[in-house]
């Protein structure tokens, strides 16, 4: 029998490049035997031949075989399968074997903690009011383009090499100053981490905190992602309720007195909106230094408040000694780019540093010296200035439209702060039958009531304000108007 009779050869199909094709044939023949170790392969002219393929196509495909190891070369001779594939024909043969006899065997199971986390959101297309989006004006985007050419030129030794899991030293020192004169964080440089966002500063919190078992304070309605986290370090969420003032300390004290830490967004409560009082602010770190816990302030959104200065942050009320601050450039700036950034206590600051180190190693290092450029030449301050204008004209545009065009289903709370308004609905419109609607009719808005754990689901609609001009508003809450009814 020939080499042509003991496989199915098969001519190559389009969509696929041939030599790619021609390749797996031939070590498909191979592993399944069908070709043996030290015999001889077809020659190329045979082979292309049988393929109906150009010999040029073979050629190449063996060429491949024999840098991979399948094939050697005899001067004089031809090429031949390798004779150290003895084994593959083995495998092959028990496989075929196993088949026969066994039933597939099962997947393996996952762990616990992937059975608790549901599956990634799919990307959503630029729909108007999805949330977590950002503008840049055009001075804000010349501005970056010449820190990154600045950043291109110099592309320093430290780029060809590993450094700092913590992060590059020079712009740790840019977040320091800017976090003291912008929210009052207490800090140095040595405590500044930088990380790919706010959720891996808080995920590493989790691991640093947190023992399997421990119980934890989250607010309800709160962030889905942090309660996975926690979930993923194997703590015990204990839902605290949310009101006008923040998180309801005295009810957490009550559930969970023991909690041996509590994440909260003080600065813009997500998802209501709401700014932690002062009064509780205060009550929560003295309940953390009487318990000996640990709180994490996430101040996702603190840069964009539109009565008033920024309120002061809870690690400058409390000094940095229970405290984990965590902020993020991916509000800020955009959220392509993937930097945040978290300040530790000092006891806190090398093992949240080995952490961060095997999770991934460090930082970018050239968005790293582009922001650091972008901070230093001033630029950071000025397009947060421009940006809080423009953001409180599309928040009050789309509170106007909302008003006027649904005003009968829809109860809009206006935000002093953030980047998301909430509409609460109105004579008994579903938000989740409400988000499917506007999804359907090409608009993104976010049902708040699967938000909620304990306390009792309110019904509203999660708006994101900030990412889209505030000229389309208007045609956005008409095409939302236009699904609801």
């Amino acid at each position: 029998m020939s080499w042509a009779d003991v496989y199915p050869w098969t001519a190559p199909t389009p969509g696929r490049p041939v030599v790619r094709q021609v390749y797996d044939q031939v070590r498909a023949a191979i592993h399944a035997g069908a070709l043996k170790p030290g015999g001889r392969l077809p020659s190329s002219r045979d082979l292309a031949a049988r393929l109906g393929v150009a010999r040029a196509s073979v050629v190449a495909a063996y060429e491949q075989l024999l840098a991979e190891g399948y094939a050697e070369g005899r001067a004089g001779s031809g090429t031949y399968v390798s004779a150290d594939l003895s084994g593959v024909a083995e495998v092959a043969a028990s496989r075929v074997e196993s088949d026969r006899l066994m039933a597939p065997a099962a997947a393996p199971a996952p762990s616990e903690v992937l059975g608790r986390l549901s599956l990634p959101e799919a990307p959503l297309a630029a729909r108007t009011f999805s949330n977590g989006r950002t503008l840049m004006d055009a001075r804000a985007q010349d501005a970056w383009s010449g820190s990154t050419r600045r950043a291109l030129r110099r592309l320093d030794a430290e780029h060809f090499g590993y450094s700092d899991p913590a992060g590059d030293l020079g712009l740790r020192t840019a977040i320091a100053d800017y976090l003291r004169a912008a929210r009052g964080v207490v800090c140095t440089p040595e405590q500044v981490i930088v990380t790919s966002g706010a959720q891996h500063a808080v995920d590493l919190a989790a691991r640093a905190l947190l023992n399997p078992g421990d119980r934890v304070w989250l607010e309800d309605p709160g962030y889905p992602n942090t309660w996975q986290a926690l979930q993923a370090a194997g703590a015990r969420g204990v839902p605290v309720p949310v009101d006008r003032s923040g998180l309801v300390v005295s009810e957490g004290v009550a559930q969970a007195d023991d909690a041996k830490a509590a994440f909260v967004t003080p600065s813009h409560q997500f998802p209501l909106g709401v700014a932690m009082s002062m009064a509780r602010r205060l009550e929560l770190i003295a309940w953390a230094r009487e318990a000996g816990a640990w709180i994490v302030e996430d101040d996702y959104a603190s840069e964009f408040r539109y009565a008033g200065a920024p309120l002061a942050s809870l690690q400058g009320l409390d000094g940095g000694e229970r405290v984990i601050y965590v902020g993020t450039f991916n509000k800020s700036l955009f959220p392509g780019l993937r930097l945040g950034y978290l300040v530790a206590p000092h006891a806190l600051a090398a093992p949240l540093s080995a952490l961060r180190r095997l999770a991934d190693r460090q930082p970018p290092t050239l968005t790293q010296a582009i922001v650091r450029d972008f901070m230093e030449s001033g630029q950071f301050a000025g397009h947060i200035r421009r940006r809080r204008l423009a953001y409180k004209a599309q928040r009050d545009a789309l509170a106007q439209a909302l008003d006027a065009q649904l005003g009968d289903k829809l109860d809009v709370d206006t935000p002093d702060q953030g980047m998301h308004l909430i509409a609460y609905t109105r004579n008994g419109l579903a938000d989740g039958e409400a988000e499917a609607r506007a999804l359907a009719g090409g608009v993104t808005v976010r049902a708040i009531s699967p938000l909620h754990h304990a306390a009792p689901a309110r019904q509203g609609l999660l708006l994101g304000f900030t990412g889209f001009p505030a000229s389309a508003m208007d045609a956005g809450v008409a095409r939302l108007a236009a699904a609801l009814r």
